[in-house]
């Protein structure tokens, strides 16, 4: 029997404005956060790419936010602008559906930062979602009220806590009051990652909700082996057997990635990239097309791996191997959002086995060889 939103003692109009989404019934990692979150008790949790990481702080903040108080009450934090548009969003979503009137504002590094101040005094956000490093900034020039900030999240909080990045995490949780509560969600959190986050917190709950793993089990996992020079071939012949609804191709050599997209324009197939040096309108623009359907494949590198929620995205199709499993994972989980299926698909050389075998390992996952006759796709026996 599935438990329902009631059980976790989540207000009348958070309940009803989930209903408007669709949503009816809690994920697990919902059921496991939410009434601790309530409590306010400090929480990490590890759950696999799609499983609802993002409801699960969203709808602890909205319940404990103060409606009547126009101040900064809550701050999420988040890798990177796809991201953290993608969170505003939702944020704005369950408000509007929920007849709630909470206020949110995105605060990135790249933005004019005078136009952001400006913005805070307007808009007088509840939730504020952003770049750690431009959110310290306003901190330091007490442009974000840290003392009246109740509630800090790391959204793809392994990515936020890597070494070079967690000092700035550690000064944003000095600034606001002791009595705050952090919550950290990740579809994977590395040994070091968690001795940091383990560091800030008090009275922690450790929530690991995939059982021993963190990928989704709804993803397929494949290969097909081929010639370094037949890779896109192989690619081009790939998509024809398949017709992919969306398909995200990794690669992360911006050269070859603009080489793919060109090719493909060339193919006749509905291709969109996202360049490195693009800047992050020419990025927002990509994804939104890709995402209305105006484009069904989409060429990146990882940069729109994290936190990129795309529920038709089909297919993942890396043309190179992170050498780092949890890449992997983060890439595959593009696919499968929520309680659909998908299918992660490596094309490479015989050479690039060995990465797919630590994936294997540190996934308990198993990959299927596949191969491309007459049209279709087929196992190799």
């Amino acid at each position: 029997m599935n438990m329902s939103f009631n059980e976790l003692n989540l207000n009348t109009n958070i309940i009803e404005g989930l209903k408007l989404q669709g949503i009816t019934s809690p994920t697990e990692v919902q059921k496991l956060t939410i009434p601790k979150a309530l409590e306010n008790i400090d929480i990490i949790a590890e759950s696999h790419t799609g499983s609802g990481k993002t409801l699960a702080y969203l709808c602890p903040i909205f319940q404990k936010i103060n409606t009547d108080k126009k101040e900064m009450q809550a701050i999420v934090l988040a890798p990177t602008h796809e991201l953290v548009m993608q969170i505003d969003s939702q944020i704005k979503l369950l408000a509007k559906n929920s007849n709630m009137n909470i206020t949110s504002l995105t605060i990135m590094g790249e933005s004019n930062i005078e136009k952001q101040i400006k913005k805070l005094k307007e808009v007088k956000p509840h939730i504020i979602v952003g770049s750690a490093g431009r959110v310290l900034d306003l901190i330091k020039k007490k442009k974000i009220t840290a003392h009246t900030i109740k509630t800090i999240v790391m959204d793809e909080a392994d990515s936020l806590l890597a070494k070079n990045k967690s000092t700035i995490i550690k000064d944003i949780i000095k600034a606001t009051m002791r009595d705050r509560q952090l919550m950290f969600f990740s579809a994977s959190i590395n040994p070091t990652s968690l001795d940091i986050a383990k560091s800030l917190v008090k009275d922690v709950e450790i929530v690991k909700s995939a059982g021993t793993s963190v990928l989704n089990p709804n993803i397929s996992h494949m290969y097909i082996a081929c010639e370094f020079r037949d890779r896109f071939e192989t690619l081009r012949k790939f998509l024809a057997a398949e017709n992919p609804e969306r398909a995200i191709v990794f690669v992360n050599n911006s050269t070859e990635l603009q080489n793919i997209n060109e090719k493909l324009d060339y193919h006749k197939v509905k291709s969109t990239g996202i360049y490195g040096n693009a800047s992050k309108e020419e990025r927002q623009r990509s994804i939104e097309a890709f995402r209305n359907g105006k484009f069904n494949v989409l060429v990146s590198s990882d940069v729109s791996a994290r936190g990129l929620d795309i529920p038709e995205v089909t297919h993942i199709i890396s043309m190179d191997f992170p050498a780092n499993p949890d890449e992997y994972l983060h890439r595959a989980g593009r696919t499968a959002r929520g309680t659909l299926s998908g299918n992660s698909v490596c094309i490479g050389t015989r050479r690039d086995l060995e990465a797919i075998k630590a994936y294997q390992k540190a996934f308990k996952i198993k990959f299927k060889e596949m191969r491309l006759y007459g049209g279709n796709l087929i196992p190799v026996k």
